[in-house]
């Protein structure tokens, strides 16, 4: 009788073992899932997420009233607004 206990104590603690690391595995596995799902959405959005634009200002030489050479601007678009550095 003591041996047939002590097996079936040992079946249940098996069994037991065996179904916590398989609901562990399952876990990592939806835990995993859920970061690629997170990682390929951030690269999707910093790939379609608008790039910074040069843009150009062309001036005519008839511009020149003072005897220094004019500058040429620079304006550029970064995304969240236009940028005019004179």
């Amino acid at each position: 009788m003591q041996s047939i206990r002590s097996l079936l104590l040992t079946v249940v603690g098996i069994a037991f073992t065996l179904m916590a690391l398989v609901f562990t595995a399952s876990l990592g596995l939806a835990l995993a899932g859920i970061a690629a799902v997170v990682v390929v959405g951030s690269a999707i959005s910093a790939r379609l997420s608008p790039k910074p634009v040069r843009a150009t200002v062309n001036r005519t030489s008839g511009n020149q009233t003072s005897g220094r050479p004019q500058r040429e601007p620079r304006i550029w678009n970064d995304g969240r607004g236009t940028i005019i550095d004179l």
